[in-house]
């Protein structure tokens, strides 16, 4: 997609194909939506969560930022973008399950760990990143040989982290409604990766 007539040509394409296919669909999903799993993750354009999970639409509630992150719960009165989806997701859409996804060369990660010596840092996304401060900390003092990828988990396990300080969150899952999961994307290879909830290891799902 370079210009605006590329963005037309593709419209017309779903209009003839899928769309054609599925009028239905999207006939019953103009009356309202009902998915069952929220997806955070990056705003990168080259991981594409519907691609990815093969989803059609209305079923996945996806919400895309830099390094896909989650902010922690902070009803201060400000902004909160992110915060606002996840509690229409959660107390609305009554989601059963969200999945934190990352991704391989991740440019969020790439700022965090370059800090100002990076051109990716930027007036909105220095202090953006900083969510990530404590985890790249982590990071480095334990010396890794590759700390964007170990960045790039430690930053889901601190967006999972910030999801369990809203309360609502909480007891959604305190109650058994509600499961959280951590999923990495290695776009080279096109393979997912899968977060073990018991020992919080990521494990390659067979593809």
């Amino acid at each position: 997609m370079k210009t605006v007539n590329d963005l037309f040509a593709g419209y017309r394409r779903f209009r003839a194909g899928v769309y054609a296919e599925q009028a239905q669909l999207y006939r019953d999903l103009g009356e309202g939506q009902d998915p069952d799993v929220m997806l955070i993750a990056c705003a990168d354009s080259r991981a594409e969560p519907s691609d990815i999970f093969n989803a059609a639409p209305g079923e996945m509630f996806v919400v895309r930022n830099v390094a896909n992150l989650v902010p922690p719960y902070s009803p201060d009165g400000g902004l909160h973008g992110v915060s606002a989806a996840l509690e229409f997701a959660v107390n609305v859409l009554k989601v059963r399950h969200i999945v934190v996804m990352g991704h391989g060369g991740c440019g969020g990660i790439t700022a965090s760990l370059t800090e100002t010596k990076s051109a990716l840092i930027g007036e909105f996304v220095a202090p953006w990143v900083k969510l990530l401060d404590e985890a790249r900390a982590r990071v480095l003092a334990s010396g890794s040989v590759n700390p964007q990828f170990a960045l790039e988990l430690e930053g889901i396990e601190t967006s999972l982290e910030n999801l369990m300080s809203f309360p609502w969150v909480a007891e959604a899952v305190a109650r058994g409604d509600l499961e959280l999961h951590g999923a990495w994307f290695a776009i080279k290879h096109g393979e997912l990766h899968w977060r073990n909830q018991t020992t919080r290891r990521f494990e390659v799902v067979a593809p």
